[in-house]
């Protein structure tokens, strides 16, 4: 079933389209939530709660991609689950460790969510994006938006983990030199 026939249910609140929004998208969410959550039974319970928020969501929200919609659904509900267990010290440890990655360099004296959540932002990290090779953007976005390791990614692109770190170091410069210049930092 195409994307904006499955939108047309949830306009419709045809139930049958949570099932065949499962049925496209089971392997794709699965992917994001064991990723982050490392988990498979928090990775169910973070795909049910995806259902569920798409059902919510739309309407009155018309996603323009459907794809896109229901993974930032599935990483924003795993990311609010690992910190509800990191404050448990049951925190992933990927995860922290991605995030000492730039932790220096986002800490401020704002909310970061809130201002990760303002559109300009969200600009000039894809024009970032946007601006890098190929190869650069793809191993950041896996590694800062799927989370995966050093080691995962470097398998998928066949390289090496220490060319892998040394993209990840220097795209992040770049980043960092890019958002301080547009005085987000």
């Amino acid at each position: 079933m195409e994307d904006h026939q499955i939108i047309a249910l949830y306009f419709q609140r045809d139930e049958n389209a949570i099932a065949q929004t499962e049925q496209k998208y089971l392997p794709y969410c699965r992917k994001i939530a064991v990723q982050l959550l490392g988990c498979a039974e928090d990775a169910e319970e973070a795909l049910n709660d995806t259902w569920l928020a798409a059902w919510n969501c739309i309407p009155p929200h018309e996603p323009a991609c459907l794809r896109t919609f229901l993974g930032r659904l599935t990483r924003n509900i795993c990311l609010k689950a690992v910190r509800a267990a990191h404050t448990k010290k049951r925190g992933s440890a990927e995860m922290r460790v991605v995030f000492e990655e730039i932790e220096e360099w986002l800490a401020s004296d704002q909310d970061v969510e809130r201002e990760v959540t303002q559109q300009a932002l969200a600009d000039s990290i894809s024009e970032f994006l946007g601006s890098i090779p190929d190869a650069e953007r793809k191993v950041f976005v896996r590694r800062y938006w799927y989370m995966q390791s050093v080691s995962e990614i470097a398998e998928a692109h066949g390289f090496s983990e220490s060319k892998v770190k040394s993209m990840l170091f220097r795209s992040r410069k770049k980043l960092y030199t890019k958002l301080k210049k547009e005085h987000y930092l």
